[in-house]
């Protein structure tokens, strides 16, 4: 089980790849912690205004990788527990990067897909992607904090819709409730992306105030996002075991 992470800066923009292909750009703990570790690259790099995060080969990213679950397994156990953390924490880290963030979504983007996509300021989709936060289709409770970036995003209804509900919606669709910024043909998501993500990049250091000031007084209030992490947390494991052992 392979896969990474890249880093490519064109002009003042980040480029965040997730590449594994192989399983729809599906995330690993280490691949998480890869993504992590090239977020501190990105603010560490003052010359930097602005990411955009993407996937490899035509799709967002199709969620965790299952393939790494163990039917049976104690999802509490000290080393699994901290071993998906760090997928978890990838999101947080998105969501907290220095700079403007701008996920391009073609494809598809499927349970963590659509946490990642929604821990990021600005979503570009493609007209056809598929749009899925589908935890309780498998039997899970949803995780990484998905009914509060959800219900910032989107709002309760949509909220409910896609995470009581697994409704599956489109690129159009998504901008109509708020989802996405704009739905554009799949070819043109990435350019579109690069494009608005170019404007902010061109004044990196107004670039980063400005961000901080938009999250801060955006909010919303309520739970905070890390509170919510944790809190679904524990149901998440007990849906987990509860669906292995049925």
């Amino acid at each position: 089980m392979g896969g990474d992470v890249t880093l490519e800066r064109t002009g003042g923009v980040a480029v965040l790849t997730i590449d594994n292909v192989e399983v729809k750009n599906a995330l690993t703990p280490e691949l998480g912690a890869k993504l992590s570790d090239l977020c501190d690259e990105i603010d560490a790099d003052a010359s930097i205004g602005a990411a955009v995060i993407r996937g490899a080969g035509g799709t967002f990213c199709s969620g965790a990788d299952r393939r790494r679950w163990i039917p049976g397994a104690d999802q509490a156990e000290d080393t699994t527990f901290k071993e998906f953390g760090r997928v978890y924490s990838a999101f947080m880290r998105v969501g907290s990067l220095q700079v403007p963030t701008v996920a391009a979504i073609r494809g598809a983007a499927v349970g963590a897909g659509m946490n990642l996509a929604l821990a990021t300021d600005l979503r570009v989709v493609g007209r056809n992607a598929r749009l899925l936060a589908g935890f309780l289709r498998i039997g899970l409770h949803p995780g990484g904090g998905f009914f509060t970036i959800a219900a910032r995003t989107a709002g309760r209804e949509a909220t409910a819709a896609m995470g009581l509900f697994s409704e599956e919606i489109d690129g159009e669709h998504a901008v109509r409730i708020g989802f996405a910024w704009t739905a554009v043909d799949d070819a043109d998501v990435e350019e579109v992306a690069l494009r608005l993500a170019s404007r902010p990049a061109k004044d990196p250091e107004l670039a980063r105030e400005a961000v901080r000031s938009f999250r801060t007084e955006a909010g919303p209030p309520g739970i905070g996002w890390e509170a919510a992490l944790h809190f679904e947390r524990a149901t998440q494991m007990w849906s987990q075991r509860r669906r292995q052992t049925s």
